[in-house]
Order: C-alpha cells, then sequence, then structure tokens
C-alpha cells in the first residue's frame, strides 16, 4: 500500500474485513470488485475483476463552500483489466472486494 496503514472515509466507514483485505492485497493479486451505482432513482451493482496495482487516495478537489464531513478523499484501489486497460475505482461502504 503506498499510503498511511490507515483505510478510512471520512465520514463513513468500510467492514472491517474489507480493510484487512485491503492491506493483505500485493500487487498482482487477483481481485474481483463489485460497487453499487446509483443514478438518479436507480441503482445496480457494477463487478470489475483484474490484477491488483496499488491502493491509495483519491482527492476530489472540491473548491466551494461545503458541510466539513463532506468526503473530500476517498481510498481508491487500482488495478489492470485482464485486457491490459488500467482502472481505478473509489471504494465506499457498499464496495466488496474479492481477493482471487
Amino acid at each position: 500500500m503506498s499510503t498511511s496503514d490507515r483505510i478510512q472515509l471520512p465520514t463513513r466507514h468500510l467492514k472491517p474485513t474489507t480493510i484487512d483485505l485491503l492491506k493483505s492485497l500485493v500487487p498482482g493479486d487477483r481481485v474481483t470488485i463489485t460497487h453499487r451505482v446509483r443514478v438518479g432513482g436507480k441503482t445496480w451493482n457494477a463487478e470489475a475483476k483484474g490484477a491488483f496495482r496499488m491502493l491509495n487516495y483519491l482527492s476530489t478537489g472540491v473548491t466551494t463552500e461545503r458541510v466539513k464531513t463532506d468526503d473530500i478523499v476517498v481510498p481508491t484501489i487500482h488495478f489492470t483489466k485482464d485486457n491490459g486497460e488500467l482502472a481505478s475505482m473509489a471504494l465506499d461502504e457498499h464496495t466488496t472486494v474479492v481477493k482471487g
């Protein structure tokens, strides 16, 4: 992992099992990531698979005056899809990561 040993969201919580799994990953480990997507009133799960590259934080760059507890930095998993495409996915409390 390229950042602090703490993996956390500023206003929400990742499952302890997810945090433990993320800490155990090494580059090249196969991962399946499932993320809940919501657009308007519709919600569905999106799945991606590939080889783990690294975990770090995404700074969203919010520049407007907002509530102090808004998420502005989120843990992000970076991986390489089977077709060679480099991909990243921001993690939230609805994201599941499976090794293997």
